[in-house]
């Protein structure tokens, strides 16, 4: 490797690199005219330019050039693997002001690597950032087989905004590696932060899911052993996947999740207390029991309680509760619905 370093400091004025150069045979990370503070925050860079090949033997090929107050990011490919995993992963998160100054970034890249399976083809859009952090930004994409991926970020009067809508799915939930066997399904996801508090809400639509190790105990629980069955199999579809939730600190109360397929309709909340506790409780009713109740509204009440013994056990109630390595699971049968379990369904079914 050749690492060609030249720059002046300045009493008061801080530190500017004229030229770094790294050069490992054909892989080349080139910086011209990086300004340090006396902080050493970044005041400005002129240029770099981005030419090597990975760990993961993706080829990046990106250029960085700085005009008036503006970046553009140009080039044919970049790998955002690693960028992915530290967004998702709450606990790489820093809140770190590295420039001086207020700037947008204006993108054009013609191939992105999210993973080693999954490509993005013409990522444009822009972001722009004041103290460090980002406070618009509008970025869209499509994956190879034409299925769009957007994501955005507004701030108005102290609230920031943040959507993420993909045709896909899959690429992101995989990220998640407690969840096994996800496959089809498109994600939308809303957020707005304020200064003590961030309130989301994370839809999913028209997915399989083959293995959650919660759920999979659960439904062993509670003998339901079609359900479970489908869980070791093709898995189990569901229609759609509703999340709201709030999170404060190290706080995560979750208002309501409610999920409704085919064969299985869940409906909890609770909270999680990041490395402590998880306390959640819900209702989990086989699907064709509820079609049978939502069906016969007029006479719920014979429904509810059924003519035969036995014949109005729908599903079970079930708490979660314990230290995140140490979930105990509750079980108990229920003969009746509750109102918001059934009020829910009918919104989702009117909906549809």
């Amino acid at each position: 490797m050749i690492i060609e370093v030249k720059g002046e400091h300045k009493i008061n004025k801080g530190i500017l690199f004229k030229k770094i150069n790294l050069v490992e045979y054909e892989n080349v990370i080139s910086i011209n005219d990086l300004s340090l503070s006396n902080f050493n925050k970044i005041n400005y860079i002129r240029n770099i330019n981005l030419n090597y090949q990975d760990e993961n033997k993706f080829q990046n090929n990106i250029q960085i050039t700085k005009k008036d107050n503006n970046y553009f990011i140009n080039g044919s490919s970049l790998n955002i693997n690693r960028l992915v995993d530290n967004l998702i992963d709450s606990d790489n998160k820093k809140n770190e002001d590295l420039f001086n100054n207020n700037f947008k970034v204006i993108v054009d890249i013609k191939k992105i690597y999210l993973d080693k399976k999954n490509i993005l083809k013409n990522l444009n859009g822009y972001l722009n950032f004041k103290r460090g952090k980002v406070l618009e930004a509008e970025l869209s994409s499509y994956f190879l087989n034409k299925k769009n991926i957007k994501f955005t970020i507004k701030s108005n009067d102290g609230e920031k905004t943040t959507t993420l809508f993909s045709n896909e799915a899959k690429p992101l939930v995989d990220r998640y590696k407690f969840i096994k066997g996800f496959d089809e399904g498109s994600l939308d996801f809303y957020s707005i932060e304020s200064k003590t508090k961030t309130s989301s809400t994370l839809k999913i639509y028209d997915f399989k899911l083959k293995e959650l190790p919660a759920l999979t105990k659960l439904l062993t629980l509670a003998s339901l052993q079609g359900i479970a069955d489908l869980l070791s199999g093709e898995g189990i579809r569901f229609n759609e996947f509703e999340m709201n939730f709030s999170n404060k600190g190290d706080l995560m109360t979750i208002e309501e999740i409610y999920a409704i397929g085919p064969a299985i309709s869940i409906l909890m909340s609770g909270y999680v207390e990041k490395d402590k506790l998880i306390s959640l409780r819900g209702t989990l009713v086989p699907a064709t029991t509820l079609n049978k109740t939502i069906g016969s509204i007029p006479v719920l009440g014979n429904i509810l309680v059924g003519k035969k013994v036995g014949e109005g056990v729908f599903g079970v109630s079930f708490k979660i509760k314990g230290p995140p390595n140490n979930l105990e699971t509750t079980v108990n049968p229920i003969k009746t619905l509750t109102p918001r379990f059934i009020t829910r369904t009918l919104e989702k079914i009117k909906k549809n």
